[in-house]
């Protein structure tokens, strides 16, 4: 960065994303954290045809990268930076770090900021992150057998059967029409067939949870660039139409039905100048069908208690009637961590550029993409959303 543009202020709708960036995703893996972060970054600057000294903003979010952070890592890759963040929202993190990209560049505080977000994890390593994630999970879940998030969700789930009449037929079919995008994706871990049938006769983990609703927790690492859209070529920049972020929503209620999308959504849409009927596709954080199924409540797809019915009527692969986290998303490409909160992000801008090949949404002008996250006691405690159209 030129000292001279420090403090040089740009309006919010002149910056957007440039680039993307993703590494390759495994169930286990010997390449440090720091191989996965410099594959996806290299990625996203060739994307954007942009060099690595172009970047002066750097954010960053991962659950294993402490002790270093966001300042460590602009060490480890050679960069002067003059804006750093270190997400702290878990997979709504990611979504939250371009929003806040959006707003250092609009006050002059950076001119490019680099978007990271992933974890080198397996299974044993996932389990071990969540008994130690935070003060409430270590000294009362954990010792108590909570069951990880899996036993969580499970309550959430069967909360809202009882309460709605939402039944495992419907939300499974969430996870079979993402995997059915998922088998043109070489990057999905599981691209096996997957029916409605293979769903339900699927061994339990947590009652009501089954297998195919849970996540491959796995090693990788997304990356976004963002910037101000003349630096795109044209046609390749993404437009940020609007975003938001609400953490702790509802307050001190243990398994909620909703979550902060609700209090932000109208002025999502608003800002956007767009509705729901308006959206292309949709990419929702998706730990588990029942948090995509909260999702599209409360970011106004479907009525709060009537997203049985949208799911039986839907179908949810990307060339279904609502294309539905398009590469399959994290039940069958894995969850590399706080990963999970961006590749959501990153598969949108693919759509939006129209570089999605097999599994492209046709005539994708615009998406959603909702994160969720940072498990508290008994429920996630963050979430987020961002409104993209593809740029002129």
């Amino acid at each position: 960065m030129d000292a001279s543009s420090l403090g040089r202020r740009l309006p919010a709708e002149s910056i957007g994303i440039v680039g993307y960036g993703q590494s390759v995703y495994s169930k286990k893996t010997d390449r440090t954290l720091l191989s996965l972060f410099a594959e996806a970054a290299k990625g996203a600057l060739h994307s954007a045809g942009l060099d690595k000294s172009s970047i002066d903003g750097l954010a960053v979010c991962s659950f294993d990268l402490p002790p270093d952070n966001a300042v460590t890592l602009a060490e480890q890759f050679g960069l002067s930076v003059s804006w750093a963040y270190f997400g702290t929202a878990g997979g709504a993190g990611p979504v939250a770090s371009v929003i806040n990209a959006i707003r250092a560049i609009e006050h002059g505080h950076a001119s490019a900021v680099l978007c990271l977000a992933g974890d080198a994890y397996d299974i044993g390593g996932h389990y071990r992150m969540m008994d130690n994630f935070n003060r409430a999970l270590r000294n009362y879940g954990t010792p108590n057998g909570f069951g990880g998030a899996n036993g969580l969700f499970a309550i959430v789930q069967r909360k809202h059967m009882e309460t709605y009449g939402t039944r495992p037929e419907e939300l499974g079919r969430i996870s079979v029409g993402q995997r059915a995008s998922a088998r043109l994706n070489d990057n999905a871990l599981l691209r096996g067939p997957l029916t409605i049938e293979d769903y339900l006769d699927a061994r339990v983990i947590a009652d009501p949870i089954r297998l195919y609703d849970c996540v491959l927790p796995c090693a990788g690492a997304e990356a976004v660039l963002v910037a101000p859209l003349d630096r795109a070529e044209p046609g390749r920049g993404v437009r940020v139409l609007a975003g938001y972020e609400q953490h702790n929503h509802p307050p001190d209620e243990i398994a909620p039905l909703r979550g902060g999308w609700e209090l932000f959504r109208d002025a999502l849409y608003r800002d956007a100048g767009y509705g729901p009927s308006d959206i292309d596709f949709v990419q929702a954080y998706d730990d588990y069908p029942i948090m995509v199924a909260i999702q599209l409540e409360d970011l106004g797809f479907c009525a709060k208690g009537e997203v049985g019915k949208f799911l039986a009527e839907n179908t949810f692969s990307f060339d279904g009637s609502f294309p539905l986290n398009t590469n399959g998303g994290q039940l069958s490409c894995g969850q590399a961590g706080a990963g999970g909160g961006m590749i959501g992000l990153v598969e949108a801008i693919r759509q939006l550029r129209g570089e999605a090949g097999p599994w492209q949404v046709e005539g994708a002008r615009r998406g959603l993409v909702s994160g969720y996250g940072m498990v508290g006691y008994g429920h996630g405690l963050s979430t987020s959303s961002v409104i993209l159209e593809g740029a002129k």
